[in-house]
């Protein structure tokens, strides 16, 4: 055995990606999204051998005692199986999935009927010298015997099939198959001098026959000794080429947990160990690595591995799109709730791009159109305004190649974009265009929705009352339709124009049926973020009417709505305006203070750190505000936490202000021994940036910290001279 494993020095590690049958890629007419199920392509099925479109014969089992005796009954079968050579039927025999006990044979009622009738017919096999459908009916009885664990009984088949192959090289599945599958029985029987004998022939067409399939789960047992061998005897490639083959088998098996350990060494072989001069090109085994990550849910790592992936453009190897899918997938996992649900990272900008770099490549314009609506739409949510505009005008001019309902759609992605960029010139002319496409069409709720858009264009050119017309339009369109949620939005939208007008009491109204719309509507999550925005409308408007309870009562409402979705982004503007609100409209330092620590963790969450800096020392200022000794030190720690995050962001001037703020609180707390040493760090931070005039201020406000309290006044001296 250790000669034949030193031997095995030549073999290539993969024959080409094909043989894996594109072990972690999916097609180039999908992209895959966040938190889809079906995405990244489904490697059970990838793997799976994909057969040619053919009918593959059927035998019916007729165990009928007058016709056991009857040759002509066997004949269908016998010719079937006694030729010379493999052709496809032939692979629902030898399948690792036994798919013949559902497809070649029918009409029996249980597997010891099939195994009577394949007895049979070796018989007449046999007797008529049909030396090929012998030898595949031994193989088949040998594989239903390892299915009920009668090793023995199939050890005596394949020995009987492996005795009379004397011209084996026209059928080398078949070949493979007896030999693995032996060999597997000699392994687990410990019959150490067969299994001797025979692992020269079985480990050749293990590890050089391409295109290899399994037969069996036993040949795990063959694979493994082979594997430990070459690790002993140091054979790199032979050790790269059976670990491969365990993963392979590992996943066409399903078991994703069991093949982990398996490809990261893959992996670790195909980058270090290989000769860079192999005839082949080694498998990067990265993108299957990124696949079973993702399975396990660890997105960190599946990330990792996914950027490190490089698409070779090798046929049947994973594309660009399969890994922006993978991206997107993962990295919505890992931002978790930092990300609305259709949010999409800007991590994943990178590897959109080349994926749509890729698509254009192959001319795959629907491809296209998707990765510039959903780079657009990334660059909006980055406020990236212009880069969001020119990704909907590419989509607008690919659409126009595929049809009107894609143009359509692409064309008010493309206006809306533009009014947010303040663009409300183009923005009309594009809606003006669509109106003019809709004319004598029954399009009633394509109609509403442009008119919509059209009159927040004019509103923005300063046509007020246009603007109100096609509201209203919009709203005729809707209630003809019976569409209560574009009826809501068109009321909202007429709302929202009279309330930046002035007209409070009518923006009252409009709101009010708006919500009232909503309320009747199921609650989903875009629905309940889009009460959320009139609620806020409505609360401004009954705060423009000295109106403090129904406002205040219409914030609250709006920020349990986002709290009830996880929505970070909507808490945080419905949290900024209830601070204001709590602050300046209706005075509440309580209040003022709950919502402030909500806006702290929504910072936290965002991980936006200059944000949470900023409302830390708001904080710090609100609690000093109530000026009990508990609060003062709620103050303080505030102050510290602002102090730490500005030193962290290397903002001297933020942090030598808190160095001194943190002085302050102290001198009110009474702790004079740390009162002059925070002064001190506060002035040096200036002095260390080289920043005077700020040090000369800082110096100032120093001492009057000490020339207007109650204690040690003398000492304002020093900081004035």
């Amino acid at each position: 055995p250790e000669a034949v494993l030193h031997g095995c020095k030549d073999i290539q590690l993969l024959q080409s990606w094909e043989e894996v049958n594109g072990l972690a890629t999916t097609s180039t007419s999908e992209l895959s999204s966040p938190g889809s199920e079906s995405t990244p392509a489904m490697l059970e099925d990838v793997l799976l051998e994909k057969l040619d479109d053919f009918d593959d014969p059927k035998f019916f089992i007729d165990l009928n005692a007058g016709h056991m005796e009857d040759a002509g009954i066997f004949n269908p079968i016998l010719t079937f199986l006694n030729q010379d050579r493999y052709v496809p039927s032939f692979q629902i025999l030898y399948d690792l999935s036994f798919s013949f006990l559902n497809s070649t044979f029918y009409g029996f009622s249980d597997e010891d009927d099939l195994v009577l009738y394949l007895e049979t017919s070796r018989n007449w096999a046999k007797r008529t010298h049909s030396v090929w459908a012998h030898d595949r009916l031994c193989f088949l009885l040998g594989k239903l015997c390892i299915k009920k664990v009668k090793f023995s009984q199939a050890r005596v088949y394949f020995e009987e099939a492996m005795s009379i192959l004397d011209r084996g090289f026209g059928d080398l599945p078949l070949l493979a198959a007896l030999h693995v599958n032996l060999a597997s029985i000699y392994l687990k029987q410990n019959m150490k001098h067969k299994f001797s004998s025979l692992l020269g022939k079985t480990l050749a067409l293990l590890a050089c026959l391409p295109d290899r399939s399994f037969s069996s789960e036993n040949e795990l047992e063959v694979m493994m000794y082979v594997l430990r061998e070459a690790i002993a005897v140091g054979n790199a490639p032979l050790e790269a080429r059976v670990c491969f083959l365990i993963v392979k088998l590992f996943l066409q098996l399903g078991k994703n947990d069991e093949v982990l350990p398996f490809t990261e060494h893959l992996q670790c072989l195909t980058t270090t160990l290989l000769s860079p001069d192999t005839s082949s090109a080694p498998l990067d085994a990265t993108p299957i690595l990124s696949y079973l990550y993702d399975k396990k849910y660890l997105p960190n790592i599946a990330l990792a591995s996914a950027r490190l992936f490089v698409p070779s453009g090798i046929k049947g190897a994973p594309t660009p799109i399969w890994r922006a899918g993978l991206i997107l997938q993962n990295t919505s996992k890992l931002l978790g709730s930092q990300l609305e649900r259709s949010g999409i990272p800007a991590l994943a900008c990178f590897y959109l791009k080349q994926a749509l770099h890729f698509s254009c490549e192959t001319r795959a314009v629907p491809i296209q159109r998707t990765l510039c609506a959903i780079l657009s739409r990334m660059y909006l949510q980055q406020g990236v305004l212009d880069g969001a505009v020119c990704y909907a005008a590419m989509a607008v001019t690919l659409s126009r190649l595929m049809g009107e309902e894609e143009t359509f759609e692409s064309s008010l992605s493309l206006g809306w974009m533009y009014l947010l960029n303040s663009q409300p010139g183009p923005a009309a002319n594009i809606m003006w265009q669509l109106l003019h496409s809709l004319h004598g069409t029954e399009s009633v709720t394509q109609g509403g929705a442009v008119h919509n858009l059209l009159a927040v264009a004019l509103k923005g050119e300063g046509q007020v009352q246009k603007a109100a017309e096609n509201y209203l339009r919009a709203l005729h369109k809707a209630k003809e339709t019976g569409n209560k949620r574009n009826q809501a939005i068109a009321l909202a939208n007429l709302g929202q124009l009279s309330l930046s007008h002035g007209a409070s009491q009518l923006s009252e109204l409009y709101l009010l049926q708006s919500a009232q719309l909503y309320a009747e509507l199921q609650g989903s999550e875009d629905l309940e973020m889009e009460l959320v925005q009139v609620l806020l409308w409505l609360a401004q408007a009954m705060v423009n009417k000295q109106r403090m309870e129904g406002g205040k009562l219409c914030y609250e409402l709006a920020l349990v709505f986002a709290l009830k979705w996880h929505n970070v982004r909507s808490q945080l503007h419905i949290t900024e305006s209830l601070c204001h609100f709590y602050s300046k409209v209706s005075p509440n330092l309580q209040a003022c203070i709950t919502y402030h620590e909500h806006w702290v963790s929504l910072a936290q969450q965002l991980q936006d750190r200059e944000m949470e800096g900023n409302v830390h020392q708001t904080l710090s200022q609100l609690y000093q505000a109530l000026g009990t000794s508990e609060t003062l030190r709620q103050s303080l720690e505030c102050t510290k936490q602002s102090l730490r995050i500005f030193i962290d962001l290397e903002e001297t001037v933020k942090a030598a202000e808190t160095w001194l703020q943190v002085g302050r609180l102290y001198y009110l707390m009474q702790e004079d021994e740390l009162v002059e040493m925070y002064f001190q760090a506060a002035i040096q931070t200036a002095l260390k940036s080289k920043n005077f005039s700020l040090a000369m201020d800082l110096y100032e406000k120093a001492g009057d910290t000490f020339f207007n309290g109650s204690r040690n006044r003398a000492r304002a001296v020093e900081f004035y001279r």
